[in-house]
């Protein structure tokens, strides 16, 4: 990657994630080969030994996030990506990185169908197992990157987000976007900004996991000479297992509030002509790339039209959506699934507004002209 910072380079999306997890600081790689989410293995086999970095194939999913979180641990930028069925893998370790408060950065290629499914297909249907596949209350942040500048942007922001407040963060591209090939601009060392974890000097009475001001424990790296006790139970701030109720309860709204103390970092959308739309369109990842070319023709056609297009999915911008309901009261949601933003989307704008759903699960992407096409039938 040294060779082409500073340049706009042709990269497939694939590539383009891990040269962002490089950026990003990211010096430990866990993973098992799987379609369409090879690449970025591969990529990190060859260029991660380059920065002084570890590159591990293990031998199933649920090795690779057990292995990045052992990293994390020991003081490592972490990541593991995956496709469907190894996904559905990570999911308890998932919430055990939650419950840790490790940072671990969780790729996950979307395909299509349950089960093996159609591993060559794009889809869209991990929406919701991106943020409730593991059990119990946890906090977990979802981004979608649409482009192969954002699956760069994106992954660097995922590392940010996930130092910084401690907890898994998911990237969740389409096999599409995965292995698209378009202009990448890489930046220069210190033109992104890059975020590390806050490591404190000392601990109160060994309190590892007390939270500071911002509502963020900071337990320190393995090997330092603390002696931190890491467990997956409910457990006080000295790390220990309790059962009393009122710790219990604290120790999970204080997990999960970090998700609402940090709303200002966790939003993150972009929209277009929203301002006066009466009919916006909602979309993520790369199926909202053709809302943006639809809602510029309707807007020539003289009809109210915006777009919007969430790129941290979860926590899900609802904010935003209730204002522009204020005016809109048609929304269209295109997606590779049968509909799990179009019930999100619903919630956030109320029963009182027309939600459309368009939806494919074949495997292909909404195109255009089909897309296009159920738009029309919407306003008829």
């Amino acid at each position: 990657m040294g060779g082409a910072k500073g340049r706009t380079v042709l990269l497939q999306g694939n590539e383009a994630c891990a040269m962002g997890a490089i950026y990003a600081g990211c010096r430990f790689f866990g993973g098992y080969p799987i379609t369409p989410s090879t690449e970025i293995a591969e990529h990190f086999a060859r260029k991660l030994p380059t920065v002084g970095g570890v590159f591990i194939q293990m031998e199933d999913e649920i090795a690779s996030i057990s292995a990045i979180i052992g990293a994390s641990l020991a003081g490592v930028k972490s990541m593991t990506a995956t496709s469907g069925p190894g996904f559905s893998l990570m999911q308890e370790n998932l919430g055990l990185a939650a419950v840790l408060e490790a940072p671990v950065v969780i790729v996950n290629i979307m395909r299509s169908g349950a089960s093996t499914g159609h591993p060559t297909g794009t889809g869209q249907a991990d929406l919701m197992q991106s943020r409730w596949g593991t059990h119990g209350d946890h906090p977990v942040v979802v981004l979608a990157p649409a482009t192969a500048q954002e699956m760069f942007d994106l992954t660097v922001k995922a590392f940010n987000i996930s130092e910084k407040l401690r907890l898994p963060v998911v990237l969740l591209p389409e096999a599409v976007v995965g292995h698209i090939r378009e202009a990448v601009y890489i930046p220069t060392e210190g033109e992104m900004e890059v975020l590390d974890r806050k490591r404190p000097d000392s601990y109160e009475n060994l309190l590892f996991f007390r939270r500071d001001e911002n509502g963020v424990a900071h337990p320190p790296d393995l090997g330092t000479g603390h002696r931190p006790h890491y467990t997956g139970l409910t457990h006080d701030e000295d790390g220990f297992f309790t059962a009393e109720p009122g710790k219990v309860n604290a120790f999970t709204v204080g997990l999960n509030s970090k998700l609402e103390l940090h709303s200002d970092l966790l939003t993150d959308y972009r929209e277009d002509a929203v301002e006066d739309a009466e009919i916006v369109m909602v979309s993520f990842g790369v199926t909202a790339r053709v809302c943006s070319h639809i809602t510029r023709s309707l807007r020539k056609k003289g009809v109210k039209a915006g777009s919007f297009r969430p790129r941290i999915v979860w926590p899900f911008p609802e904010k935003r959506l209730k204002q522009i309901a204020q005016n809109a009261h048609t929304f269209i949601v295109p997606e590779l699934n049968l509909g799990q933003m179009r019930s999100t989307v619903q919630c956030a704008v109320g029963q009182d507004k027309r939600v459309v759903g368009i939806n494919r699960v074949d495997g292909t992407m909404l195109t255009l002209e089909r897309t296009l096409e159920e738009v029309k039938k919407v306003l008829n």
